[in-house]
């Protein structure tokens, strides 16, 4: 059966715990702002790929490094206004089995999300992203049969969009949505700052933001009124329907 959702929600699929914050936090902190009820699920903590800096320290363990990344995710989400869960799927290399799948659908059951934000749909530098987003995709659509555990209520249809890969040109990913994050890069920036196991990118990910914030700009007309000084992008995976293209 389906029903509808009077409080809205959004679904963040993350790969690993840092992912969310570079490429998803302005989006998550404007929309709870709005109101939503913003979840994040983090496939994986990052710990063997993405943690080099906490490996560095010397006698470190995979647990270990896991809490650190867990604690470092739960104070970035913290700020951002979301809550999180961990599925602690390992990374480098990402593996998902059924149950995972299933578990994921579940999520979306629970959550009823107006939209998703992932990852791109190709990534040559980091194979855990790709099956990530097949991840969130496939979730997408069990959550949506109705044959999947009957009587409960079914995912609708909520857009998808692939927040920004590292090196988006080797990834075919080209924006066709420009977030305007503005009003609230400063929490993003302390979402950032939370990710002590990878502050050489504290600086890039600025970097992008402003670039896409000049962009934003751009796009909306460089002689308005309106300021951006920070912005997201995001590629949407499947057509907008609208009775309006204004």
């Amino acid at each position: 059966m389906s029903g509808s959702v009077t409080k809205k929600s959004a679904l963040v699929v993350s790969a690993h715990s840092a992912d969310f914050v570079w490429r998803a936090g302005g989006a998550i902190a404007l929309h709870n702002a709005r109101g939503y009820d913003m979840h994040i699920v983090c496939l994986s903590f990052g710990e063997r790929g993405e943690s080099a800096k906490l490996w560095r320290k010397g006698n470190m363990t995979e647990e270990k490094v896991k809490a650190a990344r867990r604690e470092e995710a739960m104070a970035a989400a913290d700020i951002l206004g979301a809550s999180v869960e961990f599925f602690d799927l390992g990374d480098y290399p990402l593996r998902a089995d059924k149950a995972a799948l299933f578990r994921l659908a579940d999520v979306y059951r629970r959550v009823q999300p107006h939209f998703v934000l992932t990852h791109s749909i190709q990534d040559p530098y980091n194979y855990d992203h790709p099956l990530a987003s097949s991840l969130a995709q496939e979730a997408r659509i069990i959550a949506q049969a109705e044959g999947y555990r009957p009587g409960e209520t079914v995912v609708e249809a909520p857009p998808v969009y692939c927040f920004e890969p590292h090196q988006p040109e080797q990834c075919n990913w080209k924006p066709d949505v420009l977030l305007d994050i503005t009003s609230v890069w400063d929490k993003k920036y302390q979402a950032i700052q939370c990710m002590q196991g990878q502050e050489h990118l504290w600086e890039y990910y600025t970097r992008v933001a402003l670039q896409r914030g000049v962009q934003a700009k751009r796009n909306i007309g460089i002689t308005g009124s309106r300021v951006i000084t920070h912005a997201e992008g995001f590629m949407s995976i499947f057509p907008r329907v609208t009775e309006d293209l204004a």
